[in-house]
């Protein structure tokens, strides 16, 4: 099965590659933020809710309807 996609083979990038360099660029925005002591957005997979994390480590869950 052929990974590439018309755009991919236009940039020579995968969409392997591009997924891991999306991922590296979310922790470091992570990273970033927890810096300027700033919440980061997470997922909580057990309550199947969206959250921020406070740089004190506290959670705020969003939300449900």
């Amino acid at each position: 099965m052929n990974e590439e996609n018309e755009l991919d083979s236009t940039c020579g990038v995968s969409d392997k590659e591009m997924t891991c360099r999306f991922q590296q660029g979310v922790k470091i925005e992570n990273e970033i933020k927890q810096l300027k002591g700033l919440p980061i957005a997470g997922y909580d997979t057990d309550k199947k809710q969206a959250f921020l994390e406070y740089p004190d480590g506290h959670r705020k869950y969003a939300p449900v309807n």
